[in-house]
This record gives C-alpha cells, sequence and structure tokens, in this order.
C-alpha cells in the first residue's frame, strides 16, 4: 500500500479515506474516489496546483484522454484546454520513485505527436519540466514555469 510523501509542490488538501485495507483519494474532475497510488497523488497535487496557482478552471481540464499509437490504446495523464477548446498543456506524471529521464519525454513526446498540444508538463511530484514545443522542426525547448491562464479572445 502506497503511504503519500511530501511532493515539491505548495500544499494542499487532499480527500482521502480509508476502505478495509485501501486507501482512496477523491478525484475533484472525475468527481469520484480512486485508489491511492503513487502516480494518482501526483495528478491530483497538480489538479490542484493548476487550479490553485495558476488559475486554471476545472472544467477545461481532462484526465487520462485516450489515444491511439501504434495500434496500441494509451492514456494521457491530463490534458488543459483553453477557453476556446483547443489542447494548451499536456502532462505525463509518474510516481515519486520513478526518475524523469529520456525515456519519459520520448513518452510525452509520442503522445504529443497525435495530440499537437504545444506546451508539456513532466513531473514526478519531486522534479517539474516544462517544455515549449516547436511543431515546425520537432523540437522543444525546456521553459522555467508554466504561463498562468489567461481568457483567450
Amino acid at each position: 500500500m502506497f503511504s503519500p510523501v511530501p511532493l515539491n509542490l505548495p500544499p494542499t488538501s487532499l480527500k482521502l479515506s480509508r476502505v478495509n485495507d485501501k486507501i482512496y483519494i477523491f478525484d475533484v474532475l472525475r468527481k469520484k474516489n480512486l485508489v491511492l497510488t503513487p502516480e494518482e497523488w501526483v495528478r491530483q497535487h497538480w489538479v490542484h496546483f493548476l487550479h490553485q496557482y495558476k488559475k486554471y478552471p476545472k472544467s477545461l481540464m481532462k484526465i487520462e484522454g485516450g489515444l491511439i499509437l501504434n495500434d496500441l490504446h494509451k492514456r494521457s495523464d491530463l490534458i488543459i484546454y483553453n477557453n476556446r477548446g483547443e489542447k494548451v498543456i499536456l502532462a505525463e506524471f509518474k510516481a515519486p520513485e520513478v526518475k524523469i529521464n529520456s525515456k519519459t519525454f520520448e513518452q510525452i513526446s509520442s503522445y504529443n505527436s497525435k495530440h499537437k498540444i504545444p506546451l508539456l508538463l513532466v513531473s514526478n511530484g519531486l522534479e517539474h519540466y516544462f517544455c515549449k514545443v516547436n511543431f515546425e522542426d520537432n523540437s522543444y525547448q525546456f521553459i522555467e514555469d508554466l504561463p498562468n491562464y489567461i481568457i483567450e479572445t
């Protein structure tokens, strides 16, 4: 059973509950309790951070959007849309004990070959990386932080 660990994100209040020998976390986007896993711990912290500190509306966040890649069904961890319905951020979360490496970036890049989203977020809750994608030359540039949400006209 996973025991929650402190992450490198501002503290937030997440709803945890225990049923028998399992711990559950309330997913504010899907509005249901999920078995607490290390990756879900990271994802829910990020959802709260993006909403509370970066001001992204929860209504514009979608967890685990499906896609087909090389005939395999894959799921992206989090997609964020702007107010015009365009995908603006693709996030990939790993458990805190998982090192972020080139394989992680290959994974999110392959997902993004289908999605075509301009900003990428990769985090294990302890280390965070943000990238701006250049689709003309298939490259990405690391950036310091994600932008705050703005209403686009």
